[in-house]
Formats: structure tokens, sequence, C-alpha cells
């Protein structure tokens, strides 16, 4: 990993745990290079064999994908929004518990991959967690729609896909966004290295069993719907 993937994407194990901290000064955008380094830390996180807790900047997971990037189109583009959904595929079928640690804002992409630890926390606070591409004028891509599916309750799934619904961590754990809300900021990173050790005592290989037999047909069915979005991307970001 470069000095500058390190970081957009740091990697430290403390406690027994894995840490990933996305920061790239701004709004965490899932830019390239953010994924490059999200994948680079995920892969350190593999070889480590440990539990993983994920966590943004203060104040913020991620706000979602590169908005200089679709601006500029070309392959680029379809390239950032493939890579966005495959890491999503693959933190919902990586091997050892994932806790994602939510700071704050969940927006776009970001709201997309909180839905995607095994183990969720957010922090109180005038947090967004939002799917809002029918706001800003996008049809919810087939991909996304089973990413919120697997997690949301089913109100709230037609609520976010249809309605572009803001939730909140007031709200977020009964509309199934998140499993847990601390207090203030300053909790969020120890509540989350404590859940993680306690899935240290879990048997690694039943937990790994089991969450492909759990989300075997949730990969299967938001693969499937890469593939058509694939398709649409590239009518979109590649059109001569």
């Amino acid at each position: 990993m470069s000095e500058t993937q390190k970081l957009l994407a740091s990697f430290a194990i403390i406690d027994g745990v894995a840490v990933i901290t996305l920061d790239d000064g701004k709004a965490n955008a899932l830019s390239l290079s953010m994924q490059q380094a999200f994948n680079s830390a995920l892969d350190q996180a593999q070889q480590a064999k440990l539990p993983v807790v994920i966590t943004g900047r203060s104040g913020i997971l991620s706000a979602g994908f590169d908005l200089k990037t679709l601006a500029a189109g070309g392959q680029s583009a379809v390239d950032m929004l493939d890579g966005g959904i495959k890491i999503a595929m693959r933190l919902l079928s990586f091997e050892t518990p994932v806790v994602i640690a939510c700071g704050g804002h969940a927006i776009a992409m970001g709201v997309f991959l909180l839905q995607c630890g095994d183990y969720r926390i957010g922090v109180a606070g005038n947090f967004k967690y939002s799917a809002n591409e029918v706001a800003i004028g996008m049809t919810m891509p087939w991909s996304t729609i089973e990413i919120l599916r697997q997690r949301l309750t089913p109100a709230a799934l037609s609520r976010a896909v249809l309605l572009a619904e803001t939730f909140t961590p007031t709200n977020g754990v009964e509309n199934g966004l998140v499993d847990r809300v601390v207090a203030t900021e300053a909790e969020l990173l120890p509540a989350a290295l404590e859940i993680a050790k306690s899935f240290s005592a879990l048997n690694a290989a039943a937990h790994a069993a089991s969450k492909l037999r759990l989300r075997s047909e949730v990969v299967d069915a938001i693969r499937a719907g890469l593939a058509k979005d694939h398709e649409g991307w590239k009518k979109l970001f590649l059109a001569s």
C-alpha cells in the first residue's frame, strides 16, 4: 500500500481487532483511489484473520461516489460505480465479522456500505442515512436495491428506494439501518472495538460458513443486478 493509500484507508490492529479508517479529508468519497486503498486495507484484514471495524471521519462515514469522476464520465466513471458495488459484495462475504462504526452521515453509496456490516453502530445527532438517488434524478440501481433489501424493514425499503426518505440515528434502529446508536462520538470506536472483540469468541469456520449460507442468494442477486447496472452505466458514460 502506498503512502497516499495509507492516508485514504489506514489499517491498524487494536486490541486484537483489525481497524480500517476511511479518511480523504473531506466527504470520504468512494473514488477510484479510495476504493484501491480500501481494498488494500481489506486485504490486510483478511490476512490478519481478525474481526474488523470499519469507520470513517468525524461526522461522516461516506457521502458516496466521487462526483467529479461521474461528471467527467468515461470508463473511469463506470469503473468507479462497478468498484463500489464489488466492495459491498466483498464486505457481505467477508470471512471474519465486520463491524461498521458510522460516526455521522452515510449518503448514497455510503449508506449502501453501511448495510454491508454484520453489526452497525451509529452516533446520536443531526445525521442523515440517505439513499438519495431518486431525489437527484437517478433511477435506483438494481444492485443497490438488493443491498438495501437485505437489511431494511420492508416498509423502510419502499420509502428509501421510491421516496428517497432520509433516516436518522433516532429512527435508524427501528427501520433496520443500524443495530445500535451510541450517545457521543467518543463512545463510537470503544463500542465498536468491544463488540468486535466479543465476536472473537465465535467459531471462525462456523461464522464464515453461516454467512455464506445466509447471504449467498443476496450476493448472487446483487451480482445479477450489477450486470444490468453495468450495461446501463456503459450507455450513460461511454456514449460517443
